[in-house]
């Protein structure tokens, strides 16, 4: 049996934290949705129509339309990946897949962010406020960048 030097109260808080942030990243793909689904709420066809905005939602989220835009995997390396959905990483804390960077558009890079050691406290608003202004989030529109992914999950 391998003997630690972690006392039960430290143990307790580790897995606190990694509990915390399972559910941080739960709760971001929770409001991305919701997001996304008030964001259609007033959209309209090109003839003039409303469509459904639950249906449009579901056409949307499982990439069913066929848009190039809102393909919903690609290949990396051989394996399908899902694109624009941030995930566990395996380098880094966490990775992305995103289509169209650089000269080639067609292929698909692996983006990697996040420090694997630190834990991320976005429900304190004072951290939040600070990280943002330290990273410029404001001005982060590039996918192909960890900086935009970051600030993202921020």
């Amino acid at each position: 049996m391998k003997e630690t030097n972690l006392t039960q109260q430290e143990i307790k808080d580790v897995i606190e934290e990694e509990v915390i942030d399972l559910l941080n990243e739960f709760t971001d793909i929770e409001e991305e949705h919701h997001t996304l689904y008030e964001d259609l709420q007033d959209a309209a066809c090109d003839d003039g129509s409303i469509p459904c905005p639950q249906c449009l939602y579901e056409v949307i989220v499982e990439g069913l339309c066929g848009c190039p835009d809102l393909i919903p995997e690609a290949k990396y390396k051989g394996r399908k990946v899902k694109l624009n959905k941030r995930m566990r990483g395996d380098v880094k804390k966490f990775k992305v897949f995103v289509k169209g960077c650089g000269k080639d558009k067609s292929r698909v890079k692996k983006i990697n962010f996040g420090d694997k050691k630190m834990k991320i406290k976005k429900s304190n608003p004072k951290r939040r406020k600070s990280f943002r202004a330290r990273h410029k989030c404001h001005t982060a529109k590039d996918k192909c960048t960890a900086r935009y992914w970051s600030c993202r999950a921020w």
